[in-house]
C-alpha cells in the first residue's frame, strides 16, 4: 500500500487514493463528527445520564467516554503506514526521528493554546483572552497550513506561513494568567487539552513502534506491557508515576500509550502488507474479532479496578479498545471489502482535513465568547430541542469544513 496516513489529526496524501484503506478515512470522519457532537451535548441538560462523561467516583462508562479513546486507537492504526511510508521516502532515522519530534511539538502546542484559553488575564495581557486564543490559533492555521506548490505564490505562501509564526510566538511571549495565590504566571501545562494528550501518545508509541519494528509481534508484546502498567498503577502496586509530567514520562500510567498500540496491532492485521500474515478478509476478521473478544474478557475481569475515564482505569481502556476493533472491522467489510463508502460522504472532511474540523467548533466559541453572543446558551439547551441544536451545529461545522477544504485551507502538521 503506497499512501500517507497521517496522525489523526491530518490527512492522507491524494497522491495514491485508489490505493487507500477507505474505512481508516470513514472511521477517523465518524469519531470526529462524534466529538464534535458530544462536546455541543456536554452543554444540554435534562439528558439521560449516559449522554454525558461519567462522574470520576462513579464506576461506570457511556458511549461519550469512548471517543478519545477512538481517537487514540486511530493514531495507533495510522502510525506505522505514515512511518513507514516516510522511511520508503527517506530512509534516514534521524530525519524519522525529527519529523516525530516536530509532530509532537506542534500537537503540544495547539494543545496548550486551547488549554490556556480561558485562564489568561486581561490585566496582565492588555488583551481579551478570548481574542488572544484567536489570534494564537489563527498563527497555528497560517503556519500549518497546506500551501500549493505553485511556483507563482510561494514568496505569499512563505510570508504567511512566517507571519503564523510569528504570531503564535507573540501570542506565547504575551500570555499571562493570575495563579490561586494570585501571583502572575506564564502558561499552564498542567493539562495539554486532547491535541497534547494525543502529542504525547504519539511520541511514546512512535518510540516503541521505531525501536521495535522490525519484530513483527513488538505491538501486542508493547501493549501488554502498557496495560499491564496500567494495572499495576490502578490498582497502586507502583506509585512512582503519580504525579510525573508528560513531558518527561510520555507514557503516563500507560492507559492511553495501550488504546493506540492497540490501534498498531489492529492495523498490522488490516492494513500491513509488507508480509501480511492474514489474507482474506474471513483471516483477518478472525483475528481482529478474536483480539477483540480477549480484550473485552480481560476489561470484564479487571472491573474490580474500576470502571472510569477519569481514572483512566484498565477496563475503560480495554472496553474502548474492543468496541474499536469491532467497529473497525465492520467498517473495513462495508466500506473495504463491499466498497460501500457512498453512505459516509458527509465525514469525508473531518476524515481527511480532520485538524481544521477539530478547531473550527473551538473557533465559533471564542469568537462568540469575544462578541458577547450567548443565544444558544439560553435557548435550545434543554432536552430534545437541546439535541436537534447539536445535530444542527455539528452539519454545520462539517458543511464549514467541506467548504474551507474545497478553497484549500488544509492543516497538516
Amino acid at each position: 500500500m503506497n499512501s500517507t496516513i497521517e496522525l489523526p489529526l491530518t490527512r492522507i496524501t491524494s497522491s495514491t487514493r485508489a490505493n487507500r484503506v477507505a474505512s481508516v478515512d470513514i472511521f477517523r470522519g465518524l469519531t470526529m463528527t462524534l466529538m464534535i457532537f458530544v462536546n455541543e451535548l456536554a452543554a444540554v441538560k435534562g439528558l439521560p445520564w449516559w449522554n454525558y462523561h461519567a462522574l470520576a467516583k462513579v464506576d461506570a462508562m457511556t458511549y461519550v467516554d469512548m471517543v478519545f479513546p477512538a481517537f487514540l486507537f486511530i493514531l495507533g492504526m495510522t502510525i506505522p503506514i505514515a512511518l513507514e511510508h516516510r522511511l520508503r521516502k527517506n530512509p534516514s532515522m534521524p530525519a524519522l526521528w525529527l519529523h516525530v519530534i516536530l509532530r509532537t511539538i506542534a500537537l503540544i502546542v495547539l494543545g496548550l493554546i486551547l488549554a490556556n484559553a480561558e485562564l489568561g488575564s486581561r490585566s496582565l495581557m492588555g488583551i481579551d483572552p478570548m481574542l488572544w486564543t484567536i489570534l494564537a490559533l489563527t498563527g497555528a492555521v497560517l503556519y500549518w497550513n497546506v500551501y500549493s506548490r505553485s511556483e507563482r505564490h510561494q514568496t505569499l505562501f512563505r510570508i504567511l506561513r512566517f507571519s503564523g509564526l510569528a504570531l503564535m510566538v507573540v501570542m506565547f511571549a504575551i500570555f499571562r494568567r493570575t495563579t490561586l495565590d494570585g501571583h502572575a504566571a506564564w502558561i499552564s501545562t498542567s493539562y495539554p487539552e486532547i491535541l497534547g494528550l494525543l502529542g504525547y501518545t504519539y511520541l511514546a508509541v512512535s518510540i516503541l513502534y521505531i525501536a521495535t519494528r522490525r519484530w513483527r509481534w513488538a505491538p501486542l508484546v508493547w501493549f501488554i506491557a502498557m496495560t499491564v502498567l496500567c494495572i499495576a498503577s490502578t490498582a497502586k502496586w507502583i506509585l512512582f508515576l503519580h504525579g510525573v509530567p508528560l513531558y518527561l514520562w510520555p507514557f503516563g500510567n500507560g492507559a492511553m500509550a495501550s488504546i493506540a498500540l492497540a490501534g498498531v496491532v489492529t492495523s498490522g492485521i488490516f492494513v500491513d502488507n509488507r508480509s501480511p500474515r492474514w489474507n482474506t478478509f474471513r483471516q483477518k476478521s478472525v483475528a481482529a474479532i478474536s483480539f477483540a473478544s480477549i480484550t473485552l474478557l480481560c476489561g470484564w475481569l479487571l472491573t474490580p479496578l474500576g470502571i472510569s475515564k477519569i481514572r483512566a482505569t484498565p477496563t475503560w481502556c480495554l472496553y474502548s479498545v474492543g468496541c474499536s476493533v469491532l467497529v473497525f472491522t465492520l467498517l473495513y467489510w462495508i466500506c473495504d471489502v463491499r466498497r460501500a463508502v457512498r453512505w459516509a460522504a458527509f465525514t469525508r472532511p473531518a476524515g481527511e482535513n480532520t485538524l481544521l474540523t477539530y478547531l473550527l467548533p473551538d473557533f465559533y466559541f471564542f469568537i462568540a465568547s469575544a462578541c458577547g453572543f450567548t443565544y444558544f446558551a439560553e435557548h435550545a439547551n434543554s432536552g430534545f430541542p437541546g439535541v436537534i441544536r447539536c445535530l444542527i451545529f455539528t452539519a454545520l461545522i462539517l458543511a464549514l469544513a467541506a467548504l474551507l477544504t474545497k478553497w484549500k485551507l488544509r492543516l497538516q502538521i
